[in-house]
């Protein structure tokens, strides 16, 4: 029986090999607009990796639209370093696109040297914060040819299709938007006339490219937006466009201001595959379907039921760009997932730095040549099988090493096993069982339940040691620390100790937000009894929300910092507190505890103390490097690199990387 996944298909007149579509992101690998080895270096290894089609950018189309991280459109100076691009990604196998894109009003000034960003209607984002400059009518139809333009050098560079982006809360959304488009002529009011500037933009595009050059429009199938377009209004949008100039339609979610959460670890696998079928239901071309779809089963079952007839696998080919490979040729338990934990993508983004991952150090590196295999293949002892362990162990087995993994525990995995433990946060648990499916399936020995003693590295007499022992939970000294209901979070994530229904945490760091949320699920109802009940009309909508947020616990997490999940990444730290707030976990910060008693605990705050109750107290408070064996192997004169949260406690994209560094060092 043929895969769907891999089935041929044809936008216009373009043949794509298959049905896996890797959509334009943001590297932040552009310099001054240029195209650099590194942006080519990174999509030719995804091209190599057998995805059918790459669309890269966004790219600018003109001095507004961008800023100079953004790959350039707008002038033909940039032309040569795009047909590099397209030269790269197509000589190595995939059909190639660009995305091209005026930010509008989610440009900041300080990209634009403090001039002023542009909109439909001057209202500001809760993004940037800035009121934008009301675009006059003689500026819109500028704006529209600079589409056109922009288009043009795209095929002019050589690629196979362009992609406007017609959504997210960029300009061309903005206009079709009544939440940001409060305009009274021809481009404001009424649908049709908010529908205007994206459907003239749609016709200057195609007028530039010709009748036979694909045409994407990448548009929100909901913008999760208040006031915003209905879902409706969306589809109408979409039959304008299909029925029009337009090829394919790309269908993604949300603004960038959306309170849903759309591309971190608690949104369910395909959770929003409903809406490109929704669309593909209503148009008669080709629909790509986008968002968490992290794995081909879940993409080919999304295909194979009609809800789309492509899918785009953005991260999931950051993280493993061979992927379409893996999944094409029977090796689909080779797979490194995405895990949506945005610690290397979106937050880097932020911090403006270039696209990296935690999954796979390797990315954004790519222009970068591995070091050769070694001539001397050394003995290796790698202690501890957390996610550390693991990759060191398989970066030094391919350079060539001898590579033996000692654990102290019965399983591998490390503090992956404790970061999947809450409630949406199972995608860590997956990386684990990657993890351990690449060891095993280099056939690297590991010794579970083995806590490496001088003896035993004594006895294996290793060439060189990796000490990847983790970390150890820390006891703060605080009276009372002994009482019979205080445990610690480990535990509790672990589901190794009882918690009573009054429960306190100490510690408002990521585990303690990640435990009390835990925590906070007792007694609410399960995804699938939420279904029963609301297929079988059992429960009002309203109450089945109710019972599927409010919990049997009454949780307060208290913190002496001035605020909440410090140590959380951008991209996800917004959803958790959300979710505290949802699920009703109260916070306390600012507060320092005294002492803990028998019935609760006393803390200060603002120099005032004060008594409060509970069944159980979580200690949270934080973890020390587990750095034991560190002098012992020293002592015996043994080269040692301490990796991982042994060496320094960070996240799991540092110890993944560290582990990596070493791995490539020895």
């Amino acid at each position: 029986m043929a895969d769907p996944l891999f089935e041929p298909i044809t936008i216009n007149s373009l043949s794509i090999k298959n049905r896996i579509y890797l959509p334009a992101m943001h590297l932040g690998m552009a310099v001054n607009f240029e195209v650099t080895d590194q942006i080519t270096a990174f999509y030719a290894d995804r091209a190599k990796g057998g995805a059918g089609m790459i669309c890269v950018g966004y790219a600018t189309v003109d001095d507004l639209s961008g800023n100079t991280q953004n790959i350039g459109a707008h002038d033909d100076r940039f032309i040569p370093g795009l047909k590099r691009l397209s030269d790269a990604i197509k000589t190595n196998g995939s059909r190639s696109c660009v995305q091209i894109n005026h930010a509008g009003r989610y440009n900041f000034s300080f990209f634009l040297d403090g001039k002023q960003p542009v909109a439909p209607s001057p209202i500001a984002s809760r993004m940037t914060h800035e009121v934008p400059k009301e675009m006059t009518l003689d500026e819109i139809k500028q704006t529209v040819q600079s589409f056109g333009g922009a288009a043009l050098r795209v095929k002019q560079a050589g690629f196979d299709a362009v992609e406007v982006l017609s959504g997210t809360g960029y300009l061309i959304s903005e206009f079709l938007s009544p939440l940001t488009n409060q305009r009274t002529d021809e481009y404001g009011g009424s649908l049709e006339n908010r529908m205007r500037f994206g459907l003239e933009v749609m016709d200057a595009v195609r007028q530039a490219v010709g009748p036979d050059f694909p045409l994407i429009v990448r548009m929100n199938g909901n913008d999760f937006m208040p006031g915003g377009n209905t879902r409706e209004e969306l589809l109408e949008y979409a039959e304008a466009l299909s029925r029009g100039p337009v090829d394919a339609l790309c269908i993604n979610v949300g603004w960038h201001e959306a309170r849903v959460p759309q591309i971190v670890t608690c949104v369910p696998r395909g959770a929003f595959s409903y809406l490109a079928r929704g669309m593909k239901e209503r148009v008669e071309v080709p629909v790509i379907a986008s968002h968490r779809i992290n794995d081909p089963e879940i993409a080919r079952e999304m295909i194979d039921n009609d809800q789309c007839d492509m899918v785009a696998m953005g991260r999931s080919l950051i993280t493993d760009p061979m992927l379409p490979e893996k999944a094409r040729t029977g090796r689909e338990e080779e797979i490194i997932h995405c895990i949506a934990c945005a610690q290397g993508c979106f937050d880097n983004l932020f911090r403006l730095k270039h696209v990296e991952c935690l999954c796979n150090p390797r990315a954004g590196y790519e222009h970068q040549p591995l070091p050769e295999a070694v001539q001397t293949p050394l003995n290796v002892m790698v202690i501890g099988a957390g996610p550390a362990g693991m990759v060191a162990a398989t970066t030094l087995h391919d350079r060539g090493h001898h590579v033996t993994i000692y654990e102290k525990s019965g399983r591998m995995g490390g503090q992956l096993n404790l970061a999947g433990s809450p409630p949406g946060r199972e995608e860590f648990l997956q990386f684990s069982r990657d993890l351990e499916r690449q060891v095993h399936s280099r056939r690297i020995p590991v010794l579970l339940n083995r806590e490496a003693t001088e003896s035993d590295i004594q006895a294996f007499k290793p060439d060189h040691v990796i000490l990847a022992a983790g970390a150890r939970a820390l006891v703060p000294p605080i009276d009372g620390i002994d009482l019979p209901h205080v445990v610690n979070a480990w535990d509790v994530l672990e589901k190794k100790a009882r918690v009573g229904k009054k429960v306190i945490v100490i510690g408002g760091g990521a585990v303690g937000v990640e435990t009390a949320l835990f925590l906070s699920e007792k007694g609410t109802l399960s995804p699938d009894m939420v279904k029963f009940l609301l297929v079988n009309k059992a429960e009002p909508a309203d109450s089945l929300f109710d019972m599927a947020t409010r919990g049997s616990k009454e949780i307060l997490v208290v913190e002496m910092m001035d605020k909440i999940g410090k140590d959380i990444g951008k991209s996800t730290k917004w959803g958790m507190m959300q979710d505290l707030g949802r699920f009703g976990v109260q916070t306390l910060t600012g507060a320092k505890v005294v002492r803990i008693t028998p019935g609760g605990l006393e803390i200060e705050q603002d120099g005032n103390n004060e008594t409060l109750k509970a069944d159980t107290v979580v200690l949270a408070a934080g973890s020390a490097p587990n750095r034991e064996l560190e002098e012992t192997v020293r002592s015996l004169d043994i080269p040692v690199s301490v990796i991982g949260d042994a060496q320094q406690i960070a996240t799991a994209f540092d110890a993944v990387h560290s582990a990596y560094k070493a791995g490539l060092s020895v």
